[in-house]
């Protein structure tokens, strides 16, 4: 038997305590977890933090309707407190350029951005990312995604786009690809969309806002399908970002809240969450409820 070095002995003390009543083997305690960690999007090559600021409730009117000096500060306080993944889309009206300004003087490499692209445009995918850019003074996107896809079969249906997307991939314009999803149709094309290196889906505990097959929001999503659907593309190696996770501001009651958050993050198959705020008490409790939710 090799020899144990003093150093060896030390690594293996601290990985398991032995109890002296009965010699019974305690594991170590497992390292706190928090919404502000680094976590990998799948097999995307992106790390973002757990948890992110949203900047689009109700397409962006909530955030806009804050005023550039209050969103700034809204901002400002989710950076400090950990919170270095910012989304947004081109659809969310002024919000490329509120957000740009939010985050001037901050280091780059810092933070994550993620934009999403209309697939519906008369507007060529390169000259639409050259104004995401410009708007969110940028050189470069961690992740850039097809917004709201509605139908099936978008997988041919969008080919060229995909392909404009991948194009600037290769040139490093953005770092990962992927789609946001609107009802079931669509959903069920994305186990086995391969081409997708993130996906940003709805979930939550109850179905509001959720996908369902007419893609109307007064009708509640198919909990049990989607939740099926979300763990067949995180097994594939998309990295999965849940959504309405506070239903869009639905959920007005802590219970409410605590329910989703509890649910979303025990499925153990979304690597990542966005919530929208407008007030840094908000972003101070989901802080502190997906903590717990982590370590419970």
């Amino acid at each position: 038997m090799g020899r144990v070095t003093r150093r060896e002995f030390i690594k293996s003390s601290v990985a398991v305590a032995v109890g002296t009543a009965g010699g019974v083997v305690v594991p170590a305690k497992a390292a706190r977890r928090s919404a502000t960690d680094w976590v990998k999007l799948g097999n995307s090559g992106v790390e973002v933090t757990r948890l992110a600021f949203g900047t689009g409730t109700y397409a962006g009117r909530v955030q806009r309707e804050l005023g550039q000096a209050e969103f700034t500060r809204l901002v400002r306080h989710a950076y400090d407190r950990g919170i270095r993944f910012f989304e947004s889309a081109d659809a969310y009206g002024e919000m490329h350029e509120m957000l740009a300004v939010a985050l001037k003087g901050l280091p780059r490499d810092s933070y994550r951005l993620m934009t999403k692209i209309r697939w519906r445009s008369d507007e060529a995918p390169e000259a639409a990312i050259d104004r995401f850019r410009k708007e969110l003074n940028s050189d470069y996107f961690d992740i850039l995604l097809m917004h709201c896809l509605r139908t099936s079969g978008w997988g041919d249906e969008l080919k060229e786009l995909q392909d404009k997307l991948s194009e600037a991939k290769h040139k490093q314009v953005i770092l990962a690809h992927g789609a946001s999803c609107h009802g079931l149709l669509p959903l069920r094309d994305f186990p086995g969309a391969n081409w997708l290196d993130v996906a940003l889906l709805r979930v939550n505990h109850n179905g509001t806002l959720m996908d369902n097959l007419k893609d109307e929001t007064k009708v509640k999503g198919d909990v049990q399908e989607v939740v099926g659907h979300i763990a067949k593309v995180h097994e594939q190696g998309t990295g999965v970002i849940g959504m309405k996770l506070i239903g869009e501001g639905a959920f007005k009651t802590p219970e409410e809240r605590d329910a989703s958050l509890r649910f979303v993050l025990n499925l153990g198959t979304v690597d990542a969450v966005t919530i929208g705020y407008k007030s840094t008490a908000e972003i101070d409790e989901a802080i502190e409820r997906i903590d717990h939710h982590l370590n419970a």
